[in-house]
């Protein structure tokens, strides 16, 4: 019967793209594509009237599979991919953009320019309204082009020679597609996004240019607008162009203050906290500690020399005034429960000992003051370096020695 056929069809149809799955899962590219191929076959002869509108998942699978399956056959996955246009013109501007980041992993940049400037002057009813944030991605990748275009004409400039017609061609060149880049740029980062290599390209144009107070608003904008998305590489554009125009201590530290807030593990806290150590107001020194301990709470710290030295230093400059003992304290009081095994283990201090003796020291160091001269990591560190003859662990040792009273302070 014809409710049978249907309910047959159904079945068939999800077993297919259940076997598609489940070979996509295990990499078995040919078999999924053949199942594709299946599947594709088995809608072509749907003879139901229920609306079946399956042209995403055909995108989606098919351009999974080609990914990996045509050995980066360029002319398949490029005549799939105008297939995929053609089915549904509610995704035609995501296949072009898709199909431009294929064109460009494979370094064909003139090609995938060509298709941004035929997607952008795509028009269909009522469609190009709806789709308008999607063409102003299709413009701004175009922009992202042409700032690529102008940075190659700019490295021309500053490496050729005195020849005053040439450099004056490629000037006029490179002016052309700062225009065109800058307008396709400034557009996008209106919209609130995450819009990073828009806005680093954007502004590394206005700089060059000297338009560093817009550089400056543009900036400003993408790191503190509440319309936008909190966005840890905002701060850190913001900090790198600020120190780039030499402004001042303040400014800069304001900047990393609230990219700690964000993200505690980032790479410039080392410099956060060299700053703030620097400053003769207490709370920023005490912000400095604050900084480094949290940097070191997370994984990717755990061997960083620069990190344990910073630590070290002021720590050590705290224990040796006797002043603000309490800062440690306050520290400390956290992170006595899980420290020890985490960063002090015997196991870490062979290691360490082994792969770099520099961070070994600071991190013994460290360890000796906070949990004292019996601390496994600082016992097992001195032992060796005074073994090895090393004169700076010796004076280690006697220092924490000496100062053994500040860890029973510091541990109540």
């Amino acid at each position: 019967s014809s409710n049978e056929l249907k309910l047959n069809f159904k079945k068939s149809k999800e077993a297919c793209l259940s076997y598609i799955q489940d070979a996509l899962l295990q990499k078995q590219w040919k078999r999924a594509a053949e199942f594709l191929t299946c599947y594709v076959e088995s809608l072509e002869k749907d003879y139901s009237r229920e609306h079946i509108g399956p042209s995403e998942m055909i995108w989606r699978i098919g351009t999974e599979i080609l990914w990996h399956h045509s050995q980066n056959r360029m002319k398949e996955f490029s005549c799939f991919m105008e297939q995929m246009k053609t089915l549904g013109v509610k995704r035609y501007l995501k296949v072009c953009l898709e199909h431009v980041f294929h064109l460009l992993c494979n370094g064909q940049i003139d090609e995938a320019y060509q298709n941004l400037s035929l997607a952008e002057s795509w028009r269909f009813g009522e469609q190009t309204a709806i789709q308008d944030k999607e063409i102003k991605l299709i413009q701004a990748y175009r922009g992202l082009l042409d700032y690529c275009s102008w940075s190659k004409q700019k490295k021309i400039l500053l490496e050729h020679g005195e020849d005053g017609f040439a450099d004056l061609a490629v000037e006029q060149e490179m002016h052309g597609y700062f225009r065109k880049a800058a307008v396709n740029l400034k557009e996008i980062i209106k919209i609130p996004g995450v819009w990073d290599v828009f806005v680093k390209c954007y502004v590394d144009l206005l700089e060059f240019y000297g338009e560093h107070n817009e550089a400056r608003q543009v900036l400003n904008e993408y790191a503190y607008n509440s319309k936008f998305p909190a966005n840890p590489n905002a701060h850190v554009y913001l900090y790198q162009f600020l120190k780039r125009q030499g402004e001042s201590k303040k400014s800069l530290i304001s900047a990393l203050k609230i990219l700690h807030d964000i993200v505690p593990s980032h790479e410039l806290m080392i410099d956060f906290n060299t700053m703030l150590q620097k400053s003769k107001k207490r709370k920023k020194r005490q912000l400095g500690l604050e900084v480094i301990f949290a940097a070191l709470d997370y994984a990717g710290w755990k061997e960083n020399a620069k990190a344990w030295s910073c630590l070290a230093r002021q720590v050590k400059q705290i224990v040796i005034s006797e002043k603000h003992l309490d800062w440690i304290k306050q520290e400390w009081n956290s992170r006595k429960d899980w420290w020890p095994d985490f960063h002090f283990s015997r196991y870490l201090a062979k290691r360490n000992w082994q792969e770099n003796k520099s961070l070994s020291y600071e991190k013994a160091l460290v360890a000796g003051i906070l949990l004292g001269k019996d601390c496994k990591y600082f016992k097992y560190v001195s032992h060796q370096g005074c073994k090895a003859r090393l004169k700076r662990f010796r004076i280690l040792k006697k220092f924490v020695t000496r100062h053994n009273p500040v860890y029973l302070r510091i541990s109540g």
